[in-house]
């Protein structure tokens, strides 16, 4: 019976060069060959062209690399790109590619499916099929980086995982990802260009402060009432929001950096006063920003966009308490690739 080849893109570099080792070659060897897996991306043996003949076939004897295919690409008619990606168990997520005229922003995924229950995501009504691996996660990232440059001249700017899953629920894999595509032996961008938005997981933005990660934090909020929260993320009710502003006043603490909150206003759901007000108590404890997201349809009638005077209501009364707020237009609507809409026609 073949023994299943391991996936080489598992190995730290210190255990590719112990292979080089065990089989009489020179430690350095592993170094060259991590360098074609991360900084070059390589996803065959045969590119790997200052290797011998020989020693790429001992690797393709040895080893797989489970790179990734984009399946399929959309362009919407604002320029946003949408790639169905197909994982090497024939599992596929999707990310997105966000033009504006002055950057580039990917927008990846970090589970097939999700983990979470919020009633008004189309990735939710997915089961929670696995986490991503590391190495799945970085090559989305590959992906709309080529197609950055491709289609609009310039390498891709900013990441944030905002894509299909809670990134919480998938932390070492996330985390590990993270630290290849900000290491100068990976992609080499900065931290600080990149976001993990999280629906809520108290413990673990507590670790994450504890871990001194250097990313910026969002969180999905959507309602500073418990009650309001819950009928629309369930979850909320093991997660209750006293528990996540303990934790996060706990990051704040530890790591100074602002929090970002998004937040989506639906009609006869948070369109009050009194959701605004609760909003506004909540933002007290740290350094805020809301970011206010235009609602995007999954085929039904359950959650409907807010009028545009309860949004100017929500602008001027945070305005008026010292919080930032900005107000985000969708994008890639038509070919549902907005906020909430990835895996809707999967």
């Amino acid at each position: 019976m073949q023994t299943k080849k391991k996936d080489i893109r598992a190995l730290t570099k210190e255990q590719l060069r112990d292979f080089f080792v065990s089989q009489g070659d020179k430690s350095f060897r592993g170094n060259q060959v991590y360098e074609w897996l991360w900084q070059k991306s390589a996803h065959s043996f045969e590119t790997m062209t200052n290797l011998s003949k020989e020693t790429r076939q001992m690797l393709e004897d040895n080893f797989v690399i489970n790179h990734i295919k984009v399946d399929q690409m959309q362009r919407s008619k604002d320029g946003t790109i949408k790639n169905a990606v197909r994982l090497h168990d024939d599992l596929v997520v999707e990310s997105v590619l966000i033009p504006t005229s002055t950057r580039t922003t990917a927008c990846v995924s970090s589970q097939v499916g999700c983990s979470l229950d919020c009633k008004f995501c189309a990735t939710a009504r997915l089961k929670i099929m696995r986490n991503l691996n590391p190495d799945e996660i970085y090559d989305q990232v590959v992906a709309i980086d080529n197609e950055s440059r491709l289609y609009f001249d310039r390498p891709l700017s900013n990441i944030v995982f905002m894509g299909m899953g809670e990134p919480l629920m998938n932390y070492n894999n996330v985390l590990k990802a993270i630290d290849k595509i900000t290491s100068t032996e990976g992609l080499g961008m900065s931290p600080k260009r990149i976001t993990v938005s999280t629906s809520g997981v108290p413990k673990m933005i507590r670790k994450m402060a504890d871990d001194g990660v250097k990313f910026k934090l969002a969180v999905s909020l959507h309602s500073a009432i418990d009650e309001v929260r819950t009928s629309i993320m369930p979850f909320n009710a093991k997660f209750s929001l006293a528990d996540l502003r303990k934790a996060l006043e706990y990051w704040y603490e530890k790591t100074k950096s602002r929090i970002t909150y998004e937040y989506v206003v639906w009609k006869g759901i948070n369109d009050t006063q009194f959701a605004v007000d609760a909003l506004v108590d909540f933002c007290r404890f740290a350094p805020s920003k809301v970011n206010l997201i235009e609602y995007n349809p999954i085929d039904d009638g359950d959650f409907r966009q807010a009028p545009d005077s309860a949004i100017q209501m929500y602008v001027n009364t945070l305005e008026r308490n010292g919080i930032t707020v900005t107000v985000r237009r969708s994008r890639g609507k038509d070919i549902d690739a907005a906020c909430g809409q990835l895996a809707n026609k999967q």
